[in-house]
């Protein structure tokens, strides 16, 4: 009996180590349009529901249409907002691929896993 317990909890270790190694693989995967050359723009916000839109259109249009060859992508870090900014930054992102929206939590860990290249 002792066996088969022991057993039961290797096991479950052994798959949640296995769901925790796919969820990582895709988790950089997703992310691996970064370059660790040109200038990121990191915009920590909160609450910021009726001005965000408008700020981050200018500096999408500037990325995309201006002089400002040298940055490479714009990353969102909500701040656990309360109103719709984060909501509001997701529909942007879903239009523009220089736009990625995340938690500051996984900021950081995007900025960790930006590959050398």
């Amino acid at each position: 009996m002792l066996e088969f317990v022991l057993n039961t909890i290797f096991w479950t270790l052994a798959i949640y180590g296995l769901f925790e190694i796919v969820k990582n693989i895709i988790y950089i995967y997703t992310y691996t349009n970064f370059k660790s050359d040109g200038t990121y723009v990191i915009i920590a916000v909160k609450n910021q529901e009726q001005k965000i839109e408008g700020f981050l259109r200018s500096i999408i249009f500037k990325i995309l249409y201006g002089r400002e060859e040298y940055l490479k992508n714009i990353i969102v870090a909500d701040l656990q907002s309360t109103d719709n900014t984060k909501e509001i930054a997701k529909k942007l992102s879903k239009d523009y691929e220089v736009l990625k929206v995340t938690s500051w939590k996984e900021c950081k860990e995007i900025i960790d896993n930006i590959d050398e290249q």
